[in-house]
C-alpha cells in the first residue's frame, strides 16, 4: 500500500524529514553552543587576564613575580603557576591569542575544569597557568582588587587608564557615583562598609540575566568601580533560535520541494500530453513509472488515448466501409426504380418491387448492424447482468436457426440444464446467434454448438464449430475487424457485412472476457469460443456479510 500511494510517501517523507531536520537542528545548536561557550569563557577572562599578566610583568625579579602570583592565588583561591613556556604546547590559535594579549582557555568538559594560559609582557620564556575549578561569588568579589592594583600606579588618572584597558574587556568598566546606582539600603550599607558587591539582575530583554560587580574607591566614599553588567551565558539566545528556525524551515522547504518535484514532473507530462492531444495528435504516450496514483493517472491517460485513437480510426474505417456497403443496395434500388418506370408488364413490376423491398430490408439489416457495432465500440453499453440458464440460450438460437431452413445440421452438445451463468441475455443471445450464423454460411454440413463453465478457471463459455474450410492462422486476428472479409471461401457471396464477429468481439470485451478462434478438433473447420466470468461477484460471501 505504501509504494502504491504517492501521498502516503509524501506524508511519510515529511515525517522523516521533520525528524532529520530536528536532529540536525539539535546537533547544530550543540556545535554552535560549544563554540559560543568557548568564546564566552574567553571573553570573561580576556580583560582580567590582561590585568593579572600586567601585575606580574611589573614585578622586577623572578622571586617577586612568584610571590605576587602566590598572593594572587591565595586571594582567588585558585592554583596559579609560573611555568616555563617550553613545557606548554600551544595551538596556533592559542599562540595567536597570547600574542594579542589575551588568555588561551582550555576547557575539560568531563571534569568541568577550565585552564587559563596567559603571556607575560617582557617575559616570553614563561607563561602564567591558572586552573579554575569553579567561579564563586567570593572569587568574583576579588576581581576588582586586580584592577585597583593596576590603577594604583596611576594616582589621579584612574578613569583615564580605566578607559585605556577597556578594550581588553567585553563588558563595561566605569567609575560611578553611588547616588546614580539603583541600590537598596542593604547594598548601600555594604558599600559604605567597604565591601564589594555582586548584583544579579533579571531582564526581559535579549541579554537576559546579568551580573555586575561593585567595588568602593578607597579615596572616595561616594564613588565605586562598576564591572559590568556581564550577561550570563544564554544557551538559546533569540538570534540563535531565529537562525536555527529559519535554517530548519529552509531545509524543510527544500525537502518538501524534493518530495513534490517528482509528482509535479509527472503532472506536467500529463498536462503536456493533454495539450498535444487538443491539437489532434493522439500518438503521444506518458511514461508509466512506479505503481502509485501518478502512475495510475499516466496509465489511465494512455488507455484513454488508445481508446480515443481506436475510436477515431474505427470511425474512419466505419465511414469508409459503410459508404462502400451502401453503394451496392442503393445502386440496385436505383436500377430497379429505373426498370420499374419503363416496365409495363404487371408481373415484372411486382417482381421489381419485391427486389426493391429485399434491398431495403438489406439496408435495414446493415443499419441495425452498424448501430449495434457503434454502440458497443464507442463506450460502455448499459448492461443488465442476470442469472441465465445457459442451455435455454443455446437451444433458442438452434431453434431459430433451424426455422430458417438452411439445409444444414445444427447439433447442440449435451449441456446440463442447471448450468447458470451471469450475463446480459440480449447480448449473449446475439453472440451465439452471430457465431452460429457465421458457421452456417461457411460450413459444409454440420454446425456444433456447446457451452458450460470451466471448473479450473470458473469461466463460462460458449463454443460454435463447423466442418468448413476453417481460418488460416494469419487471418484469425483480422476477422474480428469491422467489415473484414477474407480472400478465401469467406467472400461476399457468402452474405453478411463483416460486422458480426466484430460485434461478438466487443460484447466479449464488455463482458470482461475474450473471444478465441482456432481449428475444431472434431469437425476440422473453424471453432469460435467466447469466455467470460460466470459470476461477477461472490453471492455466498455477500449473503454471509448480510447475515
Amino acid at each position: 500500500m505504501f509504494k502504491h500511494s504517492i501521498f502516503l510517501r509524501i506524508y511519510a517523507g515529511l515525517v522523516i524529514l521533520v525528524v532529520l531536520v530536528a536532529i540536525f537542528g539539535y546537533l547544530l545548536v550543540q556545535i554552535i553552543n560549544y563554540q559560543r561557550a568557548q568564546e564566552y569563557r574567553e571573553s570573561l577572562t580576556d580583560g582580567i587576564s590582561y590585568v593579572i599578566s600586567e601585575g606580574v610583568a611589573r614585578q622586577k625579579t623572578r622571586q617577586q613575580k612568584i610571590d605576587w602570583i602566590s598572593d594572587a592565588a591565595d586571594l582567588l583561591e585558585m592554583p596559579m603557576y609560573y611555568l616555563d613556556s617550553s613545557k606548554i604546547d600551544l595551538s596556533r590559535a592559542e599562540q595567536k591569542r597570547i600574542e594579542n594579549q589575551k588568555a588561551a582557555v582550555r576547557f575539560d568538559a568531563k571534569k568541568g575544569v577550565a585552564y587559563l594560559i596567559m603571556g607575560i609582557e617582557g617575559d616570553p620564556q614563561h607563561y602564567l597557568y591558572v586552573k579554575i575549578d569553579s567561579l564563586t561569588e567570593r572569587q568574583m568579589k576579588v576581581l576588582p582588587v586586580f584592577i585597583w592594583d593596576y590603577l594604583a600606579y596611576y594616582p589621579g588618572q584612574e578613569e583615564e587608564y580605566l578607559k585605556k584597558i577597556q578594550k581588553h574587556f567585553y563588558y563595561n568598566l566605569s567609575i560611578e557615583k553611588i547616588s546614580n546606582l539603583a541600590l537598596d539600603s542593604e547594598q548601600f550599607g555594604r558599600i559604605q562598609s567597604d565591601q564589594n558587591l555582586v548584583i544579579y539582575r533579571d531582564s526581559a530583554s535579549v541579554r537576559g540575566t546579568t551580573i555586575s560587580i561593585l567595588a568602593p574607591l578607597a579615596n572616595a566614599k561616594d564613588r565605586v568601580l562598576v564591572m559590568g553588567p556581564m550577561p550570563m551565558f544564554n544557551w538559546m539566545p533569540f538570534k540563535l533560535a531565529a537562525g536555527i528556525t529559519l535554517l530548519s524551515l529552509f531545509l524543510l522547504s527544500l525537502g518538501v520541494y524534493g518530495l513534490i518535484v517528482p509528482m509535479q514532473r509527472k503532472i506536467k507530462q500529463v498536462n503536456e500530453a493533454l495539450n498535444i492531444m487538443k491539437t489532434g495528435d493522439m500518438t503521444l504516450r506518458v511514461p508509466v513509472e512506479g505503481h502509485d496514483e501518478m502512475a495510475s493517472l499516466a496509465s489511465s491517460y494512455n488507455s484513454m488515448s488508445d481508446h480515443i485513437q481506436r475510436l477515431i480510426e474505427a470511425q474512419r474505417e466505419l465511414m469508409r466501409a459503410v459508404s462502400h456497403e451502401l453503394r451496392t443496395p442503393v445502386a440496385r434500388i436505383r436500377f430497379a426504380m429505373e426498370m420499374l418506370a419503363d416496365e409495363s408488364d404487371h408481373d415484372l413490376r411486382i417482381q421489381q418491387t419485391e427486389m426493391i423491398d429485399k434491398d431495403i430490408e438489406a439496408l435495414n439489416t446493415l443499419i441495425d448492424e452498424i448501430m449495434t457495432y457503434a454502440k458497443l465500440e464507442q463506450g460502455t453499453p448499459s448492461l443488465e447482468f442476470e442469472e441465465i440458464v445457459l442451455f435455454d440460450v443455446l437451444d433458442q438460437v438452434r431453434t431459430e436457426t433451424e426455422a430458417l431452413k438452411t439445409q444444414k445440421q445444427i447439433v447442440l452438445k449435451d449441456l446440463p440444464r442447471d448450468v447458470i451463468v451471469e450475463a446480459e441475455y440480449r447480448y449473449l443471445h446475439r453472440v451465439v446467434q452471430n457465431l452460429t450464423g457465421n458457421a452456417i454460411r461457411y460450413c459444409d454440413h454440420i454446425v456444433q454448438v456447446s457451452g458450460g463453465i470451466e471448473s479450473h478457471t470458473g469461466l463460462a463459455f460458449v463454443c460454435v464449430e463447423d466442418d468448413g474450410p476453417g481460418i488460416s492462422k494469419e487471418d484469425r486476428k483480422r476477422i474480428f475487424e469491422a467489415f473484414a472479409r477474407l480472400d478465401d471461401s469467406r467472400t461476399r457471396a457468402s452474405g453478411g457485412y463483416g460486422l458480426g464477429l466484430s460485434i461478438v468481439s466487443r460484447i466479449a470485451f464488455w463482458f470482461g472476457g475474450r473471444i478465441d478462434v482456432d481449428q475444431s478438433p472434431s469437425l476440422g473447420g473453424a471453432r469460435f469460443i467466447m469466455y467470460w466470468p460466470a459470476q461477477r461477484f461472490n453471492k455466498k460471501k455477500l449473503k454471509s456479510d448480510h447475515a
